[in-house]
Order: structure tokens, then sequence, then C-alpha cells
């Protein structure tokens, strides 16, 4: 039986209220989300870089419609809540926040993120009240919504150029207080400065592992008071390191070996719709 939006909307709520945390990881299309499933995964998000891959992109370079469309396929292929990677919005105003999260729910989604992060190099954030404002028009966008949409604030100066944690927390406290039910802040140093983001917030926390040297165990992020642990295009680039690895070795050494430790192609359907 299909789950309803309405029921993945409420799962995803439970998972937030529930002891612990638990981890989302980020699948890039509808294969991958079933296979995510499959292994038992509660909950799923889109990633951004990910889903720019897919379409042969960078990260920052996908449209509105192209990342709705990647999201629609993903939420549509599984029961689990899904929620996306909506970058800044795809527009700087808070209007343009607004239509993405209706775009987001209209999509499958019940969650999503909304970053303070310009896109303009020259000045790479928002500035802290502007932000605000821009979650505050997503906020009440999914408040307009008939199931409850899970807004998620990113602070994104360590990803940014401006690695000031009392920065951060400044901004996450300014987002909660604007009614974000999760907060995010990539690229944080160590368990000490998650600790201190923690503390800081009364809403959930969401850590991003898929940095080499600050990506730290679930135990670990639990225990600094992380609810929700994501995984960015992490997978996808174990998937891609896959392909190149095999891709080489036929390229270099006109060998097939790496067919030895792929997985066979009925395993591989098992996890796929019939």
């Amino acid at each position: 039986m299909t789950v309803s939006q309405a029921d993945k909307a409420k799962k995803l709520r439970a998972l937030h209220e529930a002891p612990g945390a638990f981890v989302i990881p980020n699948p890039w299309d509808a294969g991958s989300a079933r296979l995510l499933q499959g292994l038992g995964f509660q909950a799923l998000a889109t990633s951004s870089g990910a889903k720019a891959g897919v379409l042969g992109k960078r990260d920052g370079q996908v449209t509105r419609e192209e990342a709705l469309a990647n999201a629609r396929l993903i939420a549509g292929a599984v029961d689990l809540p899904v929620i996306g990677d909506l970058e800044k919005g795809f527009g700087d105003t808070p209007d343009a926040a607004a239509l993405t999260i209706k775009g987001a729910a209209e999509a499958g989604l019940v969650g999503g993120s909304i970053e303070d992060a310009t896109g303009n190099k020259d000045a790479p954030l928002f500035d802290v009240e502007t932000a605000a404002v821009r979650v505050k028009a997503a906020v009440q966008a999914a408040h307009a919504l008939s199931f409850p949409f899970v807004v998620t604030a990113r602070a994104e100066g360590f990803l940014r150029g401006k690695p000031d944690l009392d920065d951060v927390i400044k901004r996450l406290q300014a987002y909660e207080a604007a009614g974000a039910d999760v907060l995010m802040a990539p690229g944080l140093p160590d368990l000490a400065a998650v600790k201190k983001v923690t503390g800081a917030l009364k809403k959930p926390f969401n850590f991003m592992v898929g940095i080499k040297g600050k990506s730290f165990s679930k135990a670990e992020l639990e225990a600094a008071g992380v609810k929700r642990i994501s995984l960015a295009t992490s997978l996808y680039r174990a998937a891609m390191t896959g392909l190149l690895d095999a891709a080489k070795e036929v390229q270099d050494k006109g060998t097939f070996a790496y067919l030895d430790h792929s997985i066979p192609t009925p395993d591989l359907n098992a996890f796929m719709k019939g």
C-alpha cells in the first residue's frame, strides 16, 4: 500500500521527537532511493551536489525545476519521508524561498532546507536579518500546507569562507526564532564545536557527514547532542569512485576484475519495483 504524504510527514516528525539520533542518507535517483529503503533507513534526503552530478552539472548550477524533478522521482520511488536540499530557495527573495517550499510539497517532499548562502563569491552570505526573514517566509509557506512540512535552516559560514562559530550560532538562533524546525551548520570542525552549537539551540540539529577529517561516528554525534545525521554527496561520491575505479581498470588494463565484487543483477533487482 502506498504511504500518503501526510503519513510520511508524521513519520518524519516522529523521528525528530524520538530518543537518540537517526541517519538520513542522500540518494540521487529513484534506484539509489529504493536501495537505501531496502537497507532499512527510515527517511531520505536529496543532495544538491548529487542531483547536480546526475545532470552533469556542478553543485549550485541546478534550477528549481530540475531540483524538484529529481525530488519527485526520489519521493515517488519510496514509502519513506523524503526531505529536499533546496539550496537558497532558488532565488534571493523571501517569496522565492516560499515558492520553493510550495513546489517541494507538490513534488512529494515532506521537508526541505533553506540556506543562507547567496551564491555570490563577493558576498557569500546573506546578512543575518535578511536570512532570518527568508527562513520565516519558508516557515509560513510550510504552515500553509495541509501536513506538517519540516523546514531546516542552514548556516553556511564554515563552507563559505566565514568559519566563525559565534556567528554561526547567532545565525542558527535567529533562524530558530524565525520558526525553523531543524537547524544545520555544515562543516563544523570538531565535536567540541558541535556540542557548543547543540547546547545553544532548543530545536533539533542536523550534522552533515561527508567532509574528510570532519565526520564523526553516529555514537559520537549523538553524545554531542545531534538529532539528525545527513550524508550529503558522500554516497554519490562513493558510487562514482566505484565507477571510476572499474572504468580505469578496463581502460588501462583491459581486465574486468571489478565484476568479482559487483552486486549481481538479481540482488540489485530485488531492491527495485517489479
